[in-house]
């Protein structure tokens, strides 16, 4: 049985990003760059004052020396004249600084009086100054293709004049539930009857990551229904399937794949939960069976899943970010298979403390409210102390943290 690094080697092998495609800028927030991207301009473009205050030119001028105002100058509007040495400028943060000065002294570090200054403190040459080209120059590379573009990013281009950039579009998921046991939201459960939970588990998920979602509802455990609904997921760039990959006598998913074409790369990993997990491809299109016990659905469409869709959404490393944590409570050491136990975080100084979730079993919805983290305990680990310092893979972080 393959091991959890090996299938999640075989997804990333087989998986390439989406097609590039360009986009305005205001419209690529949270999706990736397919190529480099270099500024178009100096910034500044010329030097300017970082302050409310006075230009002048640095002479060796000292505290009371009295300097004549010879004009104004704003951001968007220049003062066109020259600045003769002994004189001053008033100036307005961000307006360009003329030629003829190369200092600024505040407000708050001069005396008014009438039509000049009188300089209170000690200057330096060049202080309160922005240099042209300091923050970036024409032609000087940004970004690199697969950055995630960001409102930090997205501010970054556009002071560099980019309107249009490269992107890899974020993904489509189709979703399909599988199983006669299962009934609506809105729906009355029968006798042994359950609602579908698994759908909106999944689908909250995938949206919190950037992925659209489209909901192909519930297959019969019958070829007809089940094959059209497959067949209809295949217009999405990735098919999730939930239920149906086991070997009971209505686990028919694998063989509905099948009857379409379906290459399996594997079914089956050495963890806990989610052993039944099956992945492969149509053509080029990537294709999970997730088990359709809730804990397990939600660990390997966080393990394999999202790191499959950040690979088609074009990021640089699609696997999920690891924190170093410690451990509030002793954690058992890991047995056959490879196990990932839900948790919380709460900040404790430099760490935040991982404290697993009181119900770990895959039949659990309750071990998922409130997880903001997966630990994995290696197949065959010792038992892991209290306070010791771990890795575990971030969903997110504690409420009230970035």
């Amino acid at each position: 049985m393959l091991s959890y690094d090996q299938a999640i080697k075989l997804i990333l092998d087989n998986i390439s990003p989406l097609p590039a495609l360009e986009k305005p800028l205001p419209e690529a927030c949270g999706l990736v760059l397919a190529t480099a991207v270099s500024a178009r301009w100096d910034l500044p473009s010329a030097d300017n004052s970082a302050m409310d205050g006075f230009a002048f030119k640095f002479a060796d001028q000292s505290p009371g020396s009295r300097l004549p105002v010879v004009g104004h100058s704003y951001a968007g509007h220049p003062f066109a004249e020259k600045v003769a040495q002994g004189s001053a400028l008033r100036i307005m943060t961000g307006a360009p600084l003329p030629a003829d000065c190369d200092t600024v002294v505040p407000l708050e570090d001069v005396r008014e009086e009438g039509e000049c200054i009188c300089l209170t403190l000690s200057v330096k040459p060049g202080q309160h100054v922005r240099r042209a080209g300091e923050e970036f120059r024409h032609d000087e590379l940004l970004l690199e293709a697969g950055t995630c573009l960001r409102a930090g990013e997205i501010g970054l281009l556009a002071a560099a004049g980019i309107n249009q950039v490269k992107v890899h579009p974020a993904p489509r998921v189709a979703i399909l539930s599988t199983g006669d046991e299962l009934v609506e939201l809105d729906q009355q459960p029968g006798p042994g009857q359950i609602i579908n939970s698994n759908l909106h588990l999944l689908t909250a998920r995938l949206r919190e990551v950037g992925a659209e979602v489209v909901q192909l509802g519930i297959a019969a455990d019958e070829e007809e229904d089940l094959d059209q609904r497959l067949q209809a997921g295949l217009q999405a760039d990735l098919l999730l399937t939930s239920g149906g990959v086991s070997v009971g006598d209505k686990d028919q998913v694998q063989d509905a794949l099948v009857r379409l074409g379906f290459e399996k790369i594997f079914w089956k990993v050495a963890i806990k939960p989610g052993k039944p997990v099956l992945f492969g491809k149509i053509g080029d299109k990537p294709i999970f069976g997730l088990p359709g016990n809730p804990a397990a659905t939600a660990a390997t469409c966080e393990i394999f899943t999202l790191p499959a869709l950040r690979r088609l959404a074009g990021h640089s490393d699609p696997l999920p970010p690891r924190l170093r944590v410690r451990l509030k409570e002793k954690i058992s050491g890991g047995g056959k298979r490879q196990t990932f136990l839900w948790g919380g975080l709460q900040p404790d100084g430099d760490y935040f403390l991982f404290t697993p979730s009181g119900r770990q079993g895959s039949g659990q919805n309750r071990s998922l409210q409130g997880a903001c983290a997966l630990l994995p305990v290696t197949i065959g680990s010792p038992d892991l102390e209290a306070g010791s310092l771990v890795d575990v893979l971030l969903m997110r972080l504690p409420s009230g943290h970035p």
